[in-house]
């Protein structure tokens, strides 16, 4: 039986959700170690390959019609944005920059939901979004965004092509979400070996001579970010409406913040505290927004 969507999450799906936060924010201090012997696209090549290799029982023939639609999500969510966020996470001097950008791909998303399917939001939404992006150019300045501004803006482009790869997933139709999963990391796989191999040269010699706690990082983006993480993501869509869960997530990018002060000694100084609170203030008002607008009665002609 379907939860109440008025009811909230009780307590025992607000521990999943804490779960699913632990595992994501996880991935940022465990792939960052990764990062410092393997090329980011070949990590993000050895964590799709893992994933797909761990689903492919799993996989279910896509209807006819679907593949144009499947092949570009897979591309966008699987190569580009996770291709150009791992990218963006070695290169960068902290955890939190990373994580705390990332989630403007909701923003994105937005926008493009407004741009490509004439989706439209109440124009406390369109504050909500400008006050994300404005917070992406406060912390900006922050000294230690400052000294590799090319991680920030890798991570832009990043959530972007995540923002587009979520609105096609709307469309993406008769298949399960384990599934999806599955096929975007089968897909994903060659293009990210081809990419590599143009970009990283050498990099397979790297990854035969990469230390355990490499490989521990590829094990765990696919079986505990990926797997177990976004597994229990799934199990959550079917209880309650996406917008009920979303808000919960963005304790993902503090914990991740926390993680790297913590593990990596990370300097966080006021900017990115200040963008990040605005970025991610917005992202919750985005989803406040969507909340509200899930919970309202249907139109008469449609009871």
């Amino acid at each position: 039986m379907a939860a109440d969507h008025r009811a909230g999450l009780g307590g025992r799906d607000l521990l999943l959700v804490g779960l699913i936060c632990v595992a994501w924010a996880g991935n940022f201090l465990t792939s960052k170690l990764a990062l410092a012997e393997l090329p980011p696209l070949l990590f993000t090549a050895l964590r799709l390959g893992v994933l797909a290799i761990a689903l492919v029982g799993f996989l279910e023939r896509p209807p006819a019609g679907q593949w144009p639609r499947l092949i570009a999500v897979a591309l966008c969510n699987g190569v580009l944005h996770f291709g150009l966020s791992f990218w963006s996470l070695k290169l960068s001097t902290t955890i939190a920059s990373p994580a705390i950008v990332m989630q403007s791909y909701v923003p994105m998303a937005t926008l493009l939901a407004w741009w490509l399917l004439g989706e439209r939001f109440h124009w406390r939404t369109g504050a909500a979004i400008a006050l994300s992006f404005a917070g992406v150019l406060v912390l900006g300045f922050d000294p230690t965004v400052l000294q590799n501004p090319a991680a920030l803006s890798l991570m832009l482009v990043s959530a972007l092509f995540l923002g587009l790869g979520t609105v096609l997933l709307r469309g993406l139709k008769g298949m399960g979400p384990v599934s999806q999963q599955g096929w975007a990391a089968l897909i994903g796989v060659g293009p990210l070996l081809a990419w590599s191999a143009l970009a990283e040269p050498g990099g397979l010699e790297i990854a035969r001579h990469a230390s355990g706690v490499a490989w521990f990082g590829v094990a765990y983006a696919a079986l505990v970010a990926s797997l177990v993480g976004h597994g229990i993501y799934y199990v959550l869509m079917q209880r309650h409406p996406v917008a009920q869960v979303t808000p919960y997530l963005l304790a993902t990018p503090l914990i991740a913040t926390v993680l790297g002060i913590v593990v990596m000694d990370d300097r966080v100084g006021p900017r990115l505290w200040l963008g990040g609170a605005m970025v991610l203030g917005g992202v919750l008002v985005i989803g406040l927004r969507n909340l509200a607008k899930s919970r309202q009665p249907p139109p008469a002609s449609e009871l």
